[in-house]
């Protein structure tokens, strides 16, 4: 290093080498003239220069000398200097070149940054230079990041910083950056000890500032009521959610004026849920801008105070309540199916079903409460022999539950012993676990069976049917038809193959003489577009003698059956039977007018007969023999015989004319038997048969025509008398049953046959047996008509050779009908 002296000597030095040049100019040159010439200017100019140039020359030599000794003193101090820079230098690298702390420099005069010391291996940072800059290899990503932002701000801006980084292998180091002079110096060490105590609890400190912080920025903004209270249970921090929710101003307002969200007895029920470790949850209603809603309340009391949020559940308990509604509704629904279905959780445990389910399997409701797996349920049921009978049943029940596995839904068919046919539908749930229909498939199967083999039954009875049966679509179009059809019409087969419209059905079965109104009437009806269809029918008349009828019949989809009988031999027979039922009627008719003609015409002479001969039994007219009396009394018996049969014929007559009336009135039962039977003694005695009567004493009266009653039980009774034989009896029993009054005569007579016994009401139907000859065949058919007057019944119970039982039964009050026993 060169000082003053330095450049002194150097001046010095050019200068001497300056005169050098000069002198050896003046030798070279003329000898100047003697002194004794005349000095010109320039002589004298030149000897200037001279004097000056020697005597600059040393004074530049005297100050050369001194400068030099100047810097030799100067260039021995600075060596001196170097030295103790140099032993310095040492001393702090051997300070700086430490096992557990390094140091990284960067100057701006130096391309890279100088490194000494080294951190423990423990620590994951490399010894050389490259590897423990690239940061990010061994510090975890965010305090490598965090490092990089500190260095690049202390080496541009001077800015320094003292961080507590991690390094991947869990270490916490300090890092501190300065600046040294114009070099950016950062020292990492390791933490150990106390310091690393420090440095962690600073650690945590920083972490639960920032948790703090954090959550009071998330608290102040929450859109749930958030507070806080002092030892005293005033607030001291409120968010805005609760400033809103107690219509404060701000939070400042809710402090200050001390806005409570629940009411006193909120608040008392808040304490009194406080369980020993000072936390409290309670749902409470509250009211809020004139709504009342219902809170979620958390809160927690410490030593210096206590907390809580609420949170707004008022549309989570609705939602609730509306779900659980929503999950009883579909409950209700689905026991109310009768398909049986099971839902499975994702466990494979069962969560619910329905009554089909329960029923179809019969499975008790405490074990089905129970949630079972589906496991134990599959079990119980292979144990009841409710599932299908399988030769491995680990596989099946294994590909059973491995539905469970699927996000398709698959479906099996289940044929039980028990001979029942299960549909069975495996249906994932979108949350997990499965629903299982099952489908009882056997009645469906048999319906199914049964109506194909209806179809089939059908269709052959279709086939063999006598009339024409045909099917028209809703477009006109012949979609079915029987044989019966075709031939009633005369159709071709191949026509009718092709289904044809139904004009071209008509056009080729249509004949001369057709009335055409009536094919376009029925052509209009099969494939008109009348939105009031309706079915209506008709009669042919065909050229060929032939008469058909017709009829149609809307069906649904807008199609039309139709369906055409050939009634020519009905009609005809029809015709004959009308002819012939006219004939009849006739006949009926003048038969009916001679018996009223006849009765009426006997009725007078029969009436003189009868009263001449009593004249003649009387001593009015003298005393008659024996023998005239004899015959007198057969005249009068005779007489009497047939004035009955006339009066029966003409109360038949007056019934059949519509014009009988009851006599109606109150009617003693035992008064009106004693009255019949002593009007039967003549026969009585004549027959030597006994009447006996079976009368309870209390049997009353009823209401009824007398003398109506009087003809049906003389009637039964002379019947009866009539075919018994002799010294036979004839019984007459009376009771009460109910409402009606029962009449039964029993005879010991020879009993009717069984293909009489319908007979025996009619008119004029009698039969002989043994001894008794019949009579007109009248008194029966008089009993059924005033029996049926009286609204009663009259039955006949009788076995050949064992008499006869006859029931009339009439109602005790008239307008009542009663059953025939």
């Amino acid at each position: 290093m060169l000082g003053t002296g330095g450049r002194a000597v150097a001046f010095g030095a050019g200068l001497c080498t300056a005169c050098g040049w000069a002198l050896s100019e003046a030798v070279a040159a003329p000898a100047p003239p003697s002194w004794a010439d005349p000095f010109t200017a320039a002589d004298v100019v030149f000897l200037a220069i001279l004097f000056g140039t020697v005597a600059f020359a040393a004074v530049s030599a005297t100050a050369f000398l001194r400068a030099r000794n100047r810097a030799e003193a100067e260039n021995a101090a600075l060596r001196l200097q170097v030295a103790d820079l140099r032993a310095t230098l040492d001393a702090a690298e051997a300070i700086a070149d430490r096992d557990d702390e390094a140091l990284i420099a960067w100057s701006p005069k130096q391309d890279a940054p100088m490194m000494t010391g080294t951190l423990p291996d423990a620590t994951g940072a490399p010894r050389e230079r490259a590897g423990f800059l690239a940061f990010g290899t061994w510090l975890q990503p965010e305090s490598a990041a965090r490092l990089d932002q500190a260095v690049d701000r202390l080496r541009h801006g001077g800015e320094a910083f003292d961080l507590t980084i991690v390094s991947r292998s869990g270490r916490l180091i300090d890092a501190h950056g300065s600046t040294g002079g114009v070099a950016a110096i950062v020292r990492f060490r390791d933490l150990s000890g106390d310091q690393l105590v420090r440095a962690e609890t600073a650690a945590r400190h920083d972490l639960l500032e920032a948790e703090v912080e954090a959550m009071r920025t998330m608290f102040a903004i929450a859109t749930m009521p958030i507070w806080l209270r002092d030892e005293g249970g005033h607030l001291t921090w409120v968010n805005a959610a609760y400033a809103a929710a107690v219509a404060a101003a701000d939070e400042g307002d809710a402090i200050a004026r001390g806005l409570e969200l629940f009411d006193a007895t909120g608040r008392r029920d808040i304490e009194a849920s406080r369980d020993d470790t000072g936390v409290i949850h309670k749902t409470l209603p509250a009211i809020v801008d004139g709504t009342r809603c219902i809170y979620d309340v958390a809160a927690v009391t410490t030593a210096n105070g206590s907390g809580g949020i609420a949170v707004d559940v008022t549309a989570a308990e609705a939602a609730e309540a509306a779900l659980r509604r929503e999950i009883d509704f579909h409950a209700r629904t689905l026991d109310q199916l009768t398909t049986a279905v099971a839902i499975f959780g994702a466990d494979k445990r069962l969560k619910s079903c329905n009554a089909a389910y329960r029923s179809l399997f019969d499975l008790d409701p405490g074990f089905l409460e129970s949630a079972p797996e589906e496991t134990a349920i599959l079990d119980r049921l292979r144990a009841e022999r409710k599932l299908p009978e399988q030769a491995d049943y680990k596989s099946w029940r294994t590909d059973h539950l491995s539905a469970y596995g699927s996000n398709e839904t698959r479906e099996r068919i289940w044929h039980l012993p028990d001979e029942q046919t299960l549909r069975v539908i495996a249906n994932p749930n979108p949350q997990g676990g499965m629903t299982w229909v099952y489908e009882n498939m056997t009645e469906h199967l048999d319906l199914e069976s049964r109506y194909n083999a209806l179809i089939r039954v059908q269709g052959e009875t279709l086939d063999h049917l006598g009339e024409g049966v045909a099917v028209f679509g809703s477009d006109g179009k012949l979609r079915l038809h029987n044989p019966a059809f075709r031939d009633i019409l005369g159709l071709d087969p191949d026509l009718l193959a092709g289904g044809p419209h139904v004009s071209d059905v008509i056009a080729a079965c249509r004949q001369p003489n057709d009335d055409d109104a009536e094919w376009e009437r029925f052509t209009a009806g099969v494939a008109g577009l009348d939105e009031a269809r309706r079915g209506f029918g008709g009669r042919m008349e065909r050229a060929d003698a032939r008469i058909v009828d017709y009829a149609t019949g809307p069906l649904p989809g807008g199609q039309t059956m139709v369906t055409f009988v050939d009634v020519t031999d009905s009609v005809r027979v029809e015709r004959a039977l009308v002819e012939r039922n006219e004939a009849l009627e006739a006949a009926d008719t003048l038969k009916n007018a001679f018996v009223h003609h006849v009765s009426y015409e006997l009725r007078s002479p029969l009436t003189n007969i009868i009263g001449f001969t009593e004249l003649l039994a009387s001593d009015t007219v003298g005393p008659l023999n024996d023998r005239q009396e004899e015959y007198v009394g057969y005249i009068r018996a005779s007489g009497g015989t047939l004035m009955a049969i006339v009066n029966d014929i003409l109360d038949l007559a007056t019934i059949d004319a519509g014009i009988m009336e009851l006599d109606l009135g109150p009617v003693d039962v035992a008064a009106v038997v004693a009255a019949t039977i002593e009007g039967l003694q003549d026969r009585v005695q004549e027959s030597r048969v006994t009447i006996e009567t079976d009368i309870p004493p209390n049997i009353g009266g009823f209401i009824a025509d007398e003398t109506r009653l009087r003809q049906i039980l003389f009637n039964l009774l002379a019947n009866a008398v009539e075919f018994s034989p002799q010294d036979a009896s004839v019984r007459l029993n009376v009771r009460r049953e109910g409402g009606s009054i029962d009449f039964v005569v029993a005879d010991e007579g020879p009993g009717i046959p069984a293909d009489f016994v319908e007979a025996a009401f009619d008119r004029f139907a009698s039969m002989p047996q043994g001894a008794a000859r019949g009579g007109a065949g009248l008194g029966l058919a008089i009993v059924k008509s005033f029996v049926e007057l009286h609204g009663g019944s009259v039955a006949i119970q009788s076995e050949p050779d064992r008499g006869s039982r006859v029931t009339v039964r009439l109602p005790a009050r008239p307008g009542i009908a009663v059953a025939a026993e």
